[in-house]
């Protein structure tokens, strides 16, 4: 496999052409359930062929690297199947650690016909990592009380009785928090469930380097691969449907246009 393409065929059997230990940084949302049609091409999506997909995952990532899975729940029959918790759980049997759990928040969500639940305004997104994370470059926040002194006591942790002084000075910048408030993708590419690309550009940056190879398995309207040339990144990816391919082509051969490449 080239980097810096992406190829019309399954994921499965275009994994199985990548080297162990290929690649730095995975970041993808896969079929949800049945919540979306793709064509008639992701009318096999269930959990062994998930399970084949994972199990390829973690065997072409890298020791330190990191895999982003965006995932949600269907309902069925008045419950939420839950298949984003045991597809969370096999990659841990895979070997991955669960880095984080993290929350997209969506600020603009779709309206819901009413149900004995509040109305879904969010999606999981599973961080795994092969081993402890070779990278983070956080984003950061601004804090409200920055160079602030700030002055408390903490429990002491060697058992001993009493507590301890603290005499701080608050930064002005923390960790950005693992819930991200942004907006549904406006659809311009006819494909049914578009990749916001901040969401992608985040986790791009979040978890890897200038020069990385970043995977996305279900590329869809090309987000991913668009998020990597513009953050110096290289990029492999595939997409099932023809169609999708074709357009997603179109938009990254049209970024490549306008970016310098390495």
């Amino acid at each position: 496999m080239e980097i810096d393409n992406i190829y019309n065929m399954d994921c499965l059997e275009g994994m199985k052409q990548i080297p162990d230990g290929t690649i730095d940084c995975c970041v993808t949302s896969p079929p949800y359930d049945n919540l979306r049609t793709y064509g008639g091409v992701g009318d096999g999506w269930n959990f062994e062929t998930f399970k084949a997909i994972a199990t390829e995952l973690a065997r072409i990532t890298k020791e330190g690297g990191v895999i982003v899975w965006n995932v949600n729940d269907q309902t069925e029959n008045g419950s939420k199947t839950g298949n984003s918790f045991r597809q969370c759980l096999f990659f841990m049997d895979a070997g991955l650690n669960l880095n984080d759990t993290m929350i997209w928040r969506k600020t603009n969500p779709m309206p819901q016909v009413r149900q004995p639940r509040y109305a879904s305004c969010f999606e999981y997104m599973f961080v795994f990592s092969k081993g402890k994370p070779k990278t983070f470059n956080p984003i950061m926040r601004k804090t409200k009380c920055g160079g602030q002194n700030y002055d408390s006591t903490c429990k002491n942790m060697g058992g001993e009785h009493g507590r301890t002084e603290k005499h701080l000075i608050i930064n002005d910048e923390a960790v950005d928090y693992n819930i991200w408030d942004i907006a549904i993708a406006q659809n311009k590419t006819g494909h049914p469930a578009v990749f916001p690309y901040e969401l992608a550009d985040r986790h791009i940056r979040s978890w890897s380097n200038e020069g990385d190879v970043v995977l996305d398995p279900f590329m869809g309207s090309g987000t991913t691969a668009i998020a990597c040339i513009k953050e110096r990144r290289h990029f492999i990816g595939f997409e099932l449907s023809k169609e999708y391919f074709d357009k997603a082509v179109r938009l990254i051969k049209a970024e490549q246009a306008q970016q310098t490449l390495f």
